[in-house]
């Protein structure tokens, strides 16, 4: 029996129910009270009464409720998923297309565009979706964190996407979870989802936000408390009276840039303000049973008036104090309240005139977030913004109701384009003619990340992140440097001190729905759209088994400096394209990483011709022509950001064997796992130091790979000189079965998983 794509009340109450059965297991296992966020994944276990469930340390099987997919990551997992042999989706599953829309032009023009230049890879989207059982959502009609919020999330419920900021839906109460393609396809075919039993953060918030602050501030807040690693390997649950005080599309936001910390996701608990906005998107039946459960959607009381007993770090923010704040440049982390910013812009040298001001995305497209900064554009009448000014809402249902309410006029008045509503700039998907390659200039956004060069593709763009709003007031005087709360702004008619932002949670008339954006699946009838002639797309094969021999006399491919994130690995931008294209777009393979040898971008020397300055993956194509495997080697936290999959299928398509590294990012890490790359790290980070660029490297005693138990790894310089280094890898027996057979998804193929 086809399963079913909505979140309907048989579907919620079923999980509800066993979520308690499993829960009464684990209850009697663990013997305490129990925090929302253990509810919610050990309500999902696989086998409650035998899986380990040491925080930190076992993996954990789970059974998600749903699987979302974004178009760019969406094409090669369902081409995996093809590639596994199944008639359908065996959970409920989405896809959405909104990360291939380019932000030029302006909604109208940008859409046609769009359609014509990725025809192929949507038709083989909404053809493969159709045909495996799976909601496929049109392109324009929405952003899928924002379309799944509207749609599918639901209070204590499990989903993973294929995308970073999946935990946008734990503004709903809902423990929601960005992975790779390869999990996602994996749990298509009906397998549990394996991950590492998170740590559990604890964040209790405190007092009532008022005035400019805003529910952005408190995770811009968090982020420079914690930083982008801060929260690996965890979970972040709120708790406290102050979460009862916001919103659910701004607990939603808080939620979506917890993936900024490298959370696993985050999560509050269910209230009134969840319930009203399942109301409001026309889910009364599923607010009442979160009513009707709400012990299973809260943390249980004790937990509260002990916080550090529960919970492995404790944190606090004071909302009623909390000022607003600006990120960056460079990094989400970088974080200072507004009060403070004119003093540092001032001290390094940043440009403060701007170039942009956008609002909108993933993060903040609510019809709460588009309203605050309407209120501020309303009060300064006549004026308009000097630089451009870019609004991307969430989703057509948003865009329908705030065009209906008035707030597009007053955007428009002051200068506004609409753009699709797609990611567009927050992703890199941004044609900008104002700035030339490499000129500095200063941009403000409400979006969730800002690495060098993401989003418009130049590195020397300064990006600073902060709520609608702030970015609103800010782009309104043209300068980074403003304070709406202390300065006053110049307009046509004098100047004038804007007045504090106010605006509806939710819209009084009720959402305006998008009555076309959605396409329902039909089965096995539909055939799916490939040509083998494709430029954009193209048929997997299986990657190759081990052959059950050490990895002797390698090369090293890179050694990475500093930060190198998915989007360094596997830069977006045009490459886009190819997301599909497994052989196309692996020639991006490292192009924004920094080379520790000789601080060159993307590039270094072929060890086999002494060439310097060749792009990696060309190194690489060459290294797998001449039959030699290699390494990369990694810095601290190397692949954070993106859940991007192509960070490590690529590297596995060009010969990659292992990469090693001080630290991995958690996602970066399963998806090589999946892709039968060894994940191995230093046992002493300080032997990092040790890679020289002409070495060779060993990876000796393979037959013995075993769960806890260090690689050994030889390095000969040139000139003969050997030293050996002990790594450490966090593998179990089944990801060692991964690795044995290839990928997983070899297992899924052989039926052996």
């Amino acid at each position: 029996m086809a399963q079913k794509i909505e979140t309907t009340p048989e579907l919620v109450q079923k999980a509800y129910s066993e979520s308690h059965r499993r829960l009464v297991i684990v209850r009697k296992r663990l013997g305490r009270p129990i925090t929302l966020a253990e509810k919610i994944i050990y309500g999902h276990l696989d086998d409650p009464q035998n899986q380990e469930i040491e925080r930190g340390k076992s993996f954990l099987l789970l059974r998600p409720d749903r699987v979302a997919m974004q178009d760019a990551t969406a094409q090669m997992a369902l081409l995996q998923f093809m590639l596994a042999g199944k008639d359908e989706a065996a959970v409920p599953a989405t896809v959405h297309c909104d990360h291939l829309i380019q932000a030029y032009k302006g909604k109208e023009a940008d859409m046609a565009s769009s359609d014509k230049t990725n025809k192929e890879v949507f038709e083989f989207l909404a053809t493969a979706s159709s045909r495996y059982n799976i909601g496929f959502w049109k392109p324009g009609a929405g952003i899928i964190h924002q379309v799944i919020l509207e749609n599918y999330a639901f209070p204590g419920g499990l989903m993973i996407g294929t995308d970073s900021h999946t935990p946008n839906a734990g503004g709903l109460g809902m423990c929601a979870i960005g992975v790779g393609g390869s999990d996602a396809s994996d749990v298509m075919a009906g397998l549990a989802w394996e991950v590492k039993n998170p740590k559990l953060i604890g964040v209790h918030l405190k007092g009532k936000m008022n005035g400019w602050t805003s529910a952005k501030d408190v995770i811009l807040k968090l982020c420079g408390m914690l930083t982008v690693k801060g929260g690996t390997d965890k979970i972040v649950e709120y708790f406290g009276e102050g979460c009862a005080a916001i919103s659910a599309t701004g607990k939603a936001t808080i939620t979506n840039m917890g993936a900024e910390l490298g959370a696993t996701c985050s999560v509050f608990p269910y209230d009134q303000k969840i319930g009203a906005y399942l109301k409001a998107t026309k889910r009364a039946a599923l607010a009442d049973l979160a009513d009707k459960n709400m012990d299973l959607l809260t943390a249980d009381p004790e937990v509260a008036k002990d916080p550090k007993k529960y919970y492995d770090e404790v944190y606090e923010i004071d909302l009623t104090s909390l000022e607003p704040h600006l990120v960056g440049p460079h990094s989400p982390d970088i974080a200072r309240p507004i009060s403070a910013m004119a003093k540092e812009a001032k001290e390094k040298g940043w440009p403060t005139k701007l170039s942009s001001a956008l609002v909108g995305s993933c993060t903040n497209s609510s019809y709460e977030d588009i309203g605050r900064a309407a209120f501020v554009a309303s009060q300064a009448v006549g004026s308009k913004m000097q630089q451009p000014f870019l609004v991307s809402p969430g989703s057509t249902q948003v865009q329908n109701t705030i065009e209906r309410d008035g707030y597009m006029s007053v955007l428009n008045g002051v200068g506004a384009t609409v753009l699709a509503n797609a990611c567009g700039p927050c992703i890199g998907q941004w044609k900008r003619d104002d700035i030339k390659p490499g000129e500095k200039n200063t941009i403000v956004t409400t979006f969730n990340r800002n690495f060098r060069g993401r989003n418009d593709a130049n590195n020397e763009t300064l990006a600073f992140i902060g709520s609608p709003e702030l970015v609103m007031a800010l782009g309104l005087a043209g300068r980074l440097d403003f304070n709406p709360m202390t300065d006053e702004l110049e307009t046509p008619k004098g100047k004038i001190k804007l007045k504090a932002p106010q605006a509806a949670e939710l819209p009084e008339k009720g959402f305006v729905p998008d009555p076309s954006g959605y396409q329902a699946p039909a089965g096995r009838s539909a055939k799916v759209s490939v040509s083998p002639t494709s430029e954009r797309l193209q048929l997997l094969a299986p990657f190759t088994v081990w052959n059950g021999k050490d990895f002797t006399d390698q090369l090293v491919l890179a050694k990475a400096k500093g930060k190198c994130t998915t989007d360094h690995i596997s830069p977006g931008g045009k490459w886009l394209n190819y997301r599909g294209h497994l052989d196309h777009i692996s020639d991006n393979m490292l192009l924004g990483a920094d080379n520790a040898f000789t601080s060159e971008i993307g590039k270094g020397r072929n060890q086999l011709t002494g060439t310097p300055a060749i792009e990696f993956a060309k190194i690489a194509r060459d290294y797998q022509k001449a039959g030699k495997s290699w390494v990369i080697i990694g810095d601290e936290n190397y692949g954070e950001g993106s859940s991007r999959e192509h960070a490590a299928m690529s590297p596995r398509f060009l010969g990659c064997t292992t990469v090693i590294t001080k630290s991995f990012a958690r996602i970066h890490e399963t998806n090589l796992k999946k892709q039968g790359i060894l994940a191995l790290t230093f046992a002493d980070p300080k032997d990092y130091d040790k890679i020289l660029e002409d070495d060779h490297v060993s990876l000796v005693n393979l037959s013995e790979f075993a769960p806890g138990k260090n690689v050994k790894m030889i390095i000969e310089h040139k000139g003969g000189k050997k030293e050996e280094v002990q790594l450490k890898h966090s593998y179990n027996a089944e990801q060692i079965k991964w690795f044995k057979a290839g990928s997983a998804l070899n297992l899924i193929r052989t039926g052996h998983a």
